[in-house]
């Protein structure tokens, strides 16, 4: 248990420190709001995982109780959707860029946009699909507690990290701007996290 859970812990950390549209939104709002702006986002981010962590505790269990056959082919499925991912990060730009032109909104009203943004993503659902199932300690036990734990450990990684990216803000957008190469390295950090959980997901 604590392995699986130290290596999803890593994976997550790698996956919210590459650029994306989350948290480059985070960043965005902290550097025109404040640091505050940008918590109050994340929070939102995150409030809506525990959606997506119910629906697939809930199903994908139910699934796994059916038939290993089909838990098999959910992981398999998975795993091909995460080298698509991968796929795609290659065939993009290297650039990191962020609006600055954020409208500014009161806190509330951000962390109600940060969790409708995560609940009307269906990309969300499915990269929870691809990507808890591989970190079950135990297929054969409570999936449900498992699913739970896996998406807390999620929750309160990616809460830390985004926070951190709001109160670095200012910081980190001067030295993106300096060193453009940095997104050529992020864009393989992704790449590298896609690929090796996918693989991680293949091996029995």
């Amino acid at each position: 248990m604590i392995e699986n859970l130290l290596s999803f812990s890593i994976a997550t950390m790698a996956l919210a420190l590459s650029p994306g549209p989350d948290n480059i939104y985070v960043l965005t709002q902290a550097l025109v709001n404040g640091t505050k702006s940008g918590i109050a986002t994340t929070a939102g981010l995150i409030s809506g995982c525990i959606v997506h962590t119910s629906l697939l505790a809930f199903g994908v269990s139910a699934l796994i109780t059916a038939s290993p056959t089909i838990f098999y082919v959910i992981k398999l499925l998975g795993a091909l959707y995460l080298l698509f991912l991968a796929y795609k990060v290659f065939k993009s730009d290297a650039t990191v860029s962020y609006a600055d032109n954020a409208p500014k909104k009161p806190l509330f009203d951000l962390f109600k946009q940060g969790v409708i943004m995560n609940l009307v993503n269906p990309k969300v659902m499915i990269f929870f699909l691809a990507f808890f199932p591989a970190f079950l300690w135990n297929p054969s036990a409570d999936t449900v507690t498992q699913f739970y734990i896996l998406g807390f450990t999620f929750m309160a990684v990616s809460f830390v990290i985004f926070s951190t990216i709001a109160v670095l803000a200012g910081s980190i957008s001067g030295y993106l701007m300096k060193h453009k190469s940095v997104g050529v390295w992020l864009k393989w950090l992704q790449i590298v996290v896609f690929i090796g959980i996918a693989v991680f997901i293949l091996i029995p």
